[in-house]
């Protein structure tokens, strides 16, 4: 599976219920501290010191292993319940499972987890306190720390549970090993979140440059949120997004990283077995929940959720070919959507299809000026090296530097992608009466009213082309000077093009297809509804 469109393996997503009569062994009757142990748990007395970091660490603790296997068929989403006693200050956690070979075309085991504390694993979250997917193989959670993707906070006596999901399973099954460690003694204090603040000085309305898709230590990436933010201001950003898998845990992680130059939006990536979704801007520490697949009909309820804390629900990489990514819960509730994530691929361009044919279908029936459409986003996906942060960013235009400036411009679709800072689009239509509308906006016009296209490109690579594009397909083709800057110009009418929007595209590297994207622009409207230029 591509690191660059999603984690080794991506995190699954459960049933309403739990179905234990799949399971076999210890899981089946989930690990108690009070009882004897059954032939599946194996109760280990330890002394010493423990496996968390920072603070001392109580002496007292009580380890149990738990072995089991999950048949081919398994739900979504297991939950193993685990009985807290009161005085623990520090839950342990390792695992492993067996990865038996498989015939080729045949997937092999690959197992999530996860952890909810005594309120329980019921869809919302109340109870989440974290997740690794596939990242890492052992965690802990106390009070005043816990390992990056889960949240600290106290150990509270009552039932827990450690969320096994399985992925995939090979034929013959997935067999596992937990071993859990409860460490007892006095809990320190719980630290204070400090999270990013809602606006950077910035420039005024402006272009700003962002990257809503970036990963870090607290999911699958190999960066630290301070290796990302110092990759960000390399790659001339003005703000990114904290978009996890599945947890919140980095929003409390960008201390000291923010700045006048750098604003730091908090989200999530909602990791579904139905495709993955980004929430973008969202109020920190508003976690989202995963656990549901389209037929499911929950999506909309999380969506609302997410627009409810401030943010914009965003497919991303909707035709990504990894199980479990590509996006299968229709676009009725996006605000925009991913339509070049990291590097250009073949499902980039099938994502840029798509999109293409939705905006031509939001003209179809309003006389030319746009019904509900969505604006496309590029994102990096940036996971590791050498992955580049800020390859593609989505450039946008907003009243300031700040979250509700931001975010406003994303929704409106007045933004362009382009595949470095170095690279800078002016776009836009004018009328025969001088009135002019930017990208994302709407230009009226007589439907046979002469308009004018311009674009003007700097800093693109020698041997790009423009194209511009209509509701009808691509009506111009221009090459760019070596110099990789230029001025293209077009005329039509609102009767022609009922919108027009721009690509820049490197020379082709195999005959007869398409080069990859420098840069993309959302659409112009040419509004021919009135019948009336003004």
């Amino acid at each position: 599976m591509n690191g660059d469109r999603a984690p080794r393996t991506p995190n699954p997503l459960p049933p309403a219920t739990t179905r234990r009569g799949l399971l076999t062994g210890a899981a089946a009757t989930g690990l108690t501290w009070a009882t004897a142990s059954t032939a599946h748990a194996d109760d280990h007395p330890e002394n010493g010191a423990g496996t968390g970091a920072g603070t001392d660490v109580p002496h007292r603790a009580r380890t149990r292993t738990l072995r089991g296997t999950l048949p081919a068929g398994s739900p979504d989403y297991v939950y193993l319940p685990v009985d807290v006693p009161p005085g623990v200050a520090e839950f342990a956690v390792s695992y492993t499972y067996g990865r038996p070979p498989v015939p080729p075309g045949v997937q092999g085991n690959a197992l999530d987890i996860g952890l909810f504390d005594e309120r329980g694993t019921a869809l919302g979250g109340r109870g989440f306190r974290g997740w690794s997917g596939g990242a890492r193989t052992s965690f802990f959670v106390r009070a005043d720390a816990a390992t990056p993707g889960y949240l600290p906070g106290p150990v509270r006596p009552g039932t827990w549970h450690i969320a096994l999901a399985p992925y995939t399973v090979a034929p013959e099954g997935l067999p596992y090993e937990v071993t859990v460690t409860l460490r007892f003694g006095e809990s320190a204090p719980a630290p204070v979140p400090i999270h990013p603040p809602e606006r950077a000085k910035g420039r005024g309305r402006a272009w700003y440059r962002g990257d809503c898709h970036l990963h870090s230590t607290h999911s699958d990436g190999r960066r630290t949120p301070a290796e990302v933010a110092a990759a960000a201001r390399a790659a001339g950003l003005d703000f990114i997004n904290s978009s996890e898998h599945n947890t919140t845990s980095a929003h409390a992680a960008w201390e000291g990283l923010w700045g006048d130059d750098l604003l730091i939006l908090t989200g999530e990536e909602i990791t579904t077995r139905n495709g993955h979704v980004l929430a973008v801007g969202t109020d920190p520490g508003v976690f989202i929940d995963w656990r549901y697949r389209a037929r499911d009909q929950r999506f909309g309820r999380y969506a609302r959720r997410v627009r409810g804390a401030g943010g914009l629900v965003v497919p991303a990489h909707p035709h990504a070919t990894c199980i479990g990514c590509s996006w299968k819960f229709g676009f009725a509730e996006a605000d925009a959507v991913e339509v070049w994530n990291g590097p250009w691929t073949p499902d980039d361009e099938v994502a840029l299809a798509e999109w293409d044919n939705a905006l031509a279908a939001s003209v179809r029936d309003t006389g030319g000026g746009p019904g509900r459409w969505l604006p496309a986003m590029g994102n990096s996906d940036a996971h590791r090296e050498p992955d580049r942060v800020g390859h593609p960013q989505t450039v946008v235009l907003a009243d300031a530097l700040s979250r509700r400036a931001i975010l406003a411009g994303i929704r409106a679709g007045r933004s362009y992608i382009a595949e470095s800072a170095g690279l800078a689009l002016s776009f836009g239509a004018t009328n025969g009466r001088g009135r002019h509308a930017g990208i994302g906006e709407r230009l009226r016009a007589a439907a046979d009213a002469h308009v004018t296209v311009r674009l003007e490109v700097s800093g693109a690579a020698a041997g790009c082309t423009v194209r511009l594009v209509t509701d009808q397909g691509v009506l111009l083709t221009s090459p760019l000077p070596g110099s990789g800057a230029g001025v293209v110009e077009w005329r039509t009418t609102p009767a022609h093009a009922a919108y027009v929007r721009a690509e820049v595209r490197h020379a082709p590297t195999v005959p007869g297809l398409p080069g990859a994207f420098a840069a993309l622009t959302n659409p112009v409207f040419l509004d021919a509804g009135t019948g009336t230029e003004s």
